[in-house]
């Protein structure tokens, strides 16, 4: 019996490193488990682990939470259960509970990109920008290139002089890339003082109320009615409105929508891909920076392309 328990656990062992390769090759941001356990616990506590995960892929987080609370109990020092529990949490929004676990994780190694990430990514959902920024910073210190979410995080944080000055520094460094560019692009526009309307279709009032007030409510109703009937002005206002909101997503949507229905697929497709950057924890416009990207693709006649982004706008609507 003692052997046949023994070739169980080699062969449960031998499914855990498979299946672990399977999920540290699905997601970069998987960390091994440690080996510090005493030889007695080290089985149990893979065998947990491995459940955790198995657990997870199939989105049951809770259990998983509780398969990797045993791990802690034979480890709490372990980063990589620490990792996974703030990870499940995040999937369950308990985001505090996420934080919590991460800067745990972060206490045994401070300098771990993945960890660093994901805490930047936690604080983005809580809208706790001005911290976010400042671990970023820290990221940026060990990869320059990745200095470039900073600007992202400056502008949701409302502060468009700060993205700015890291937009030249990133260009001074040569590390703009076109996305950042046509940010930069539409930062440095500078809107006419005054502009004669000349359509009548759309509400004059509506029109006059933005121009006067310059504000996103405002402009959000001018650009609902204008998308209606695929308005010629549909571009110039999502061009002005991108200038003065820099980090809303349904400004990239009218204005990806605008630029299609122009033809003009490519910049459609660069704009509403800048759109998702700054998308938190809003599936519904999340599902429609897709779905007009898919749009796009079907003009460039890519039909791969096109199914691809569909099936993600279906997946975040389940």
């Amino acid at each position: 019996m003692r052997k046949i328990k023994e070739a169980r656990k080699k062969y449960f062992l031998s499914l855990f490193f498979v299946f672990f390769s399977f999920f540290s090759l699905k997601a970069q941001d998987s960390i091994p488990p440690s080996e510090d356990v005493s030889e007695k616990d080290n089985i149990e506590f893979q065998e947990n682990f491995f459940k955790a995960l198995s657990n997870k892929a199939i989105f049951n987080y809770q259990k998983a939470i509780q398969f990797l609370e045993k791990c802690n109990e034979l480890d709490s020092n372990n980063k990589s259960v620490l990792f996974e529990l703030s990870k499940n949490y995040l999937k369950l929004g308990r985001n505090n509970e996420a934080l919590e676990y991460i800067k745990l994780a972060l206490k045994n190694d401070s300098e771990n990109i993945w960890l660093l990430e994901h805490q930047v990514y936690i604080l983005r959902k809580i809208a706790a920008f001005d911290e976010a920024i400042q671990v970023q910073k820290k990221i940026a210190q060990q990869f320059p290139k990745k200095k470039r979410f900073l600007v992202f995080l400056h502008l949701q944080n409302r502060d468009v002089s700060s993205a700015k000055r890291v937009l030249l520094e990133l260009k001074d460094a040569k590390l703009l890339n076109s996305r950042l560019r046509s940010i930069q692009e539409k930062l440095d526009y500078k809107q006419p003082e005054k502009e004669e309307v000349k359509n009548k279709i759309v509400s004059t009032d509506l029109r006059s109320a933005f121009e006067k007030e310059k504000s996103f409510k405002t402009l959000k109703l001018l650009l609902d009615k204008l998308s209606l009937n695929n308005h010629d002005d549909l571009l110039k206002y999502s061009e002005k409105g991108l200038a003065l909101f820099p980090a809303q997503p349904f400004v990239y949507f009218m204005n990806g929508k605008a630029l299609n229905n122009k033809s003009q697929y490519k910049k459609a497709i660069q704009s509403l891909q800048n759109g998702i950057d700054f998308v938190i924890d809003n599936n519904e416009i999340e599902a429609k920076l897709y779905l007009e990207i898919a749009r796009a693709y079907q003009g460039l006649n890519d039909t791969k392309k096109v199914k691809s982004y569909k099936n993600k706008a279906a997946k975040i609507l389940k």
